[in-house]
Parts: structure tokens; sequence; C-alpha cells
């Protein structure tokens, strides 16, 4: 058999965490066993569409570097993967239904819905006659179909592959609408007839279907139809009482890119948000997901979001870059800070991949190579190195002759020139280094130490800057 998932996602905004989870685990899942991935557009609550959702979807797939084997643009059937252009098939499929006892026609509106002010339909018009139904529906009364419900004391069971055995009684169910005055499926009733067509053996969801699927199963089991095997997923907690919600404004994948997060540490990271490998490993490629993945590692405790895990894991894939690689990624964020097009992003690259975490921190740790001016002199206060303005100023004249004098550019150099400087002042190389790294950027900390930021600045900046914070120390 052929395994084939799928991911169904509602066209409603951007691609939340935890739908993406749910995309990468059906993805992997089938990878993992040689099977198709579809991907399948569920529109069919138009009163919730949001008009360039589905090129979001795409995009966030794309991005995230999960492909599919069939879905729009992909086709592989004579059939459409976009739920609202399925309309004719699911009217079909529940006028089907109806003759075969799981559904029946309901002309109540209202109040008539329900039963003493209870939330559970009273099945009143499942006991209307084949004549009354008929009449109804000769003369156009408005209708919608609904599930019937076995009026029994039994349950509906199945297996699920990570929670085990779940039972739901039938009286704990209720005759829910499946197909919509307007002729629209619910997804109660679309995801059922979808999933059959389509060949999905698998069907891998939150665990908030848990108690629900019974329900969609006597639909399978009224037509006669083989039911999917079940893989529901634990939740993804923002902490232990709160679940990750867009309804709250919680993040979405399209939110962690834009803060500078890269998509391959935050596909790896949401992988681990309910599964484990065997091996424990943590950084891991999409090849090594689908090779390891399996259901035997889905837990059934929810996964608390840490987002400060992601920044760690992050930086260790930004740590791992080349140059070229760093550039590539960064290239946006630079061009975006001060120094944007002014300075050679191949010499900054090795001084912000050992620090940085996320790339929207690149503009603070290279804007001042465009701000200066005046700046507080407590910076040059350091308790270790015994160092504060006094000791700033000596070393500062000490160091402006020296950089003068210098014929090329050449860091090394410069180095063993501050060195020297240091040593005729009667200073120590440190209070050297720490001086002349705070005249020339003005704060405490920088990508890189006092010879890599003067690289960056260049001997003519470096002396403008030196001459300032002389001027500076001296009034």
């Amino acid at each position: 058999m052929e395994v084939r998932t799928r991911f169904a996602p509602s066209p409603t905004g951007f691609m939340h965490i935890g739908n993406l989870r749910t995309a990468l685990y059906a993805y992997l899942f089938a990878k993992n066993a040689g099977g198709k991935f579809i991907i399948r557009i569920e529109d069919t609550d138009q009163g919730r569409y949001v008009e360039g959702a589905v090129d979001v979807i795409f995009n966030t797939l794309r991005e995230a570097g999960i492909d599919y084997d069939e879905g729009p643009g992909k086709e592989a059937g004579d059939y459409s993967y976009v739920q609202s252009e399925r309309k004719e098939i699911y009217k079909k499929y529940a006028e089907e239904l109806i003759r075969r006892g799981g559904a029946y026609y309901c002309f109540c509106k209202g109040r008539d819905m329900t039963d003493g002010g209870t939330q559970k339909y009273d099945k009143r018009c499942y006991r209307l006659s084949k004549e009354e139904v008929a009449e109804r529906l000769a003369r156009g009364d408005s209708y919608v179909v609904r599930q019937n419900i076995p009026e029994t004391d039994g349950v509906s069971t199945y297996t699920d592959l990570v929670y085990g055995e779940i039972s739901v009684a039938y009286k704990d169910m209720e005759d829910a609408v499946l197909l919509k005055s307007d002729g629209m499926p619910t997804y109660n009733f679309a995801n059922v007839v979808d999933d059959h067509l389509m060949g999905i053996t698998h069907v891998i969801r939150g665990n908030e279907y848990l108690s629900s699927t019974p329900k969609y199963n006597l639909i399978y089991d009224a037509f006669g139809w083989e039911r999917p095997q079940y893989i529901h997923l634990p939740p993804i907690m923002k902490d232990k009482e709160r679940k990750l919600s867009k309804r709250y404004g919680d993040a979405n994948f399209d939110d962690f890119v834009k803060k500078g997060y890269l998509p391959k540490a935050i596909v790896n990271y949401i992988a681990l948000l309910g599964w484990s490998p065997k091996n424990n490993e943590e950084m891991l490629s999409m090849d090594d997901l689908v090779r390891l993945f399996s259901v035997d590692g889905v837990c059934i405790s929810p996964a608390i979001f840490d987002e400060a895990k992601l920044r760690w894991l992050n930086a260790s894939y930004i740590k791992n870059m080349t140059t070229e690689e760093f550039v590539r990624v960064a290239r946006p964020f630079l061009d975006a800070s001060k120094v944007g097009g002014k300075y050679d992003y191949d010499l900054l690259a090795p001084l912000l991949i050992p620090r940085v975490e996320i790339l929207s921190e690149i503009p603070s740790l290279v804007d001042f190579l465009e701000e200066y001016g005046e700046y507080d002199l407590a910076l040059y206060n350091h308790q270790k190195m015994k160092t504060d303005a006094t000791v700033a100023l000596i070393a500062l004249k000490a160091a402006l002759p020296a950089v003068e004098a210098m014929e090329g550019w050449d860091m090394t150099v410069l180095h063993d020139a501050l060195v020297l400087a240091a040593e005729q002042a009667g200073l120590k190389k440190g209070q050297m280094l720490w001086s002349f790294r705070i005249a020339i950027t003005a704060r405490a900390s920088t990508p890189g130490g006092a010879t890599e930021m003067a690289a960056l600045l260049g001997k003519e900046e470096c002396v403008r800057r030196l001459k300032f914070s002389i001027d500076l120390l001296s009034k």
C-alpha cells in the first residue's frame, strides 16, 4: 500500500506554527515511507476567507522546504484540490449518504434546531415521512443535510497511532450539519469525502479532533469505505496553561522569518515540538528529519514553545555558515541598517557570524559604524583593566601619532604599533586596545576587537575619531 498523507489548511491568514508542524509531520511521515504528500485547500467557509492567504500557504511551504506531490498546480487526478470547486461532488455524496441512512434533510431554522434550549439537535426532521420531505424539497424549502447518529447506547471506537484506543458514545455525538443551506459542505463532511476520493491512508492533525473522529468514522462506515489510520498530535503550548494560538496573536512562520530566524532552523525546531529522534540529535536537516521520523517518537504530552531554545538553534545554524552563505541571508538586514551599501559585507560577515543569534540583531551590532558623536566617558571605565577616562586620554595621545605614521592599513602592523605605543606610554596592552576601541566606536560592545573595527572604518576615519575622542576627553 502506498502511504498518502495530506495537509488541508483553510486560507484564513498566515501559517501558524501549529499548522506548519502538522504539514511538516504529514510530509515527513509520507516521505519516510516513500509515499505521497498531498495539499488540499479547505475553503468552504467563505466567511473566513482571507484574500492572499492561499499564496501565503504555498510561499510558507516552499520557504520551509516542504514540497508536495499533488495539489493545486500539481493535479494528478481528474478533480480539483480546492474544496470550493468541488461543490457538486459533495452534493452527490450527501444525497448518497441520505439514501444509505447515514444522513437526512433538515428544514429547521433558528430555535427549532434545538430541544428546550440545549445545544444538541433533537432529530425532529429525521422523523419526517418520505412524502413530507419530498413535498418540501419540491416546493423549494431551504434545508441542510445532517448526519444521522445512531439512537442506541453503542460507542464508536478507533485506534489512534499515538493515543491508542479512543471511544465516544453515540449519546455524546450530535447530528451535525454536513451540507449547509448554500450547498457548501462543512469540514465534518468534506474532509471525509475528499480523504476517501484522494486515497489518503493516514490522517495527521491536532488532538482537538480526537473526540470528533468517531463521528467521521460513522460516515466512512455508512458509505462502506475503508477508514484511514489516524495520527493525532499534541498541542503546542505558550506555557503550561495556555495554548499557542493565532487567535491571541501568537507568532506565525512569517513573523519568525521577519525577525531574522532562518527557515531551516524554524523547521528544525518545530519538528522537535512533540517528536524526538531516537538518537536525540537536535540539529537536523530536512533529509535527516525524513530519514529519522517515526510515529514512535511522537509524544502525548503538550510541547512548550521556547523561543530561547529556537534562538540557540538559530545561532548554531548561523555559526556553521560560510561568509558567502551568511551574506546571502543577512543582506536584507545589512541593507536596512545604517551601514547598508557603505561597507564590504564580506568583511563584516566573519565578525557577525559568531555573535548573531537572529538576523534582526545585525543593525544594532553595526550601526555604530555610522552613528558617531559625543558619548559617555564612563564607557572607558574597566575595573579589571584599571582603565578610566584619565588612562584613556594617555592611551589615545600615544596612539594617534602611531596611527598617523602608518603608510598602509595592515591590521597586524596596527596591532604592533598600538602595543609599542602602550609600552612607551607606560600602559598595558589591554588598556591601550580597550581605550582605542571605545574611542573609534563609542561603544563598549562591538562585533569585533580594536583592530577589526579599525579595519572596517579605515585609517582616515580612525584618525578623525581618535582626534574627536581626545578632544572629548580633554574638556
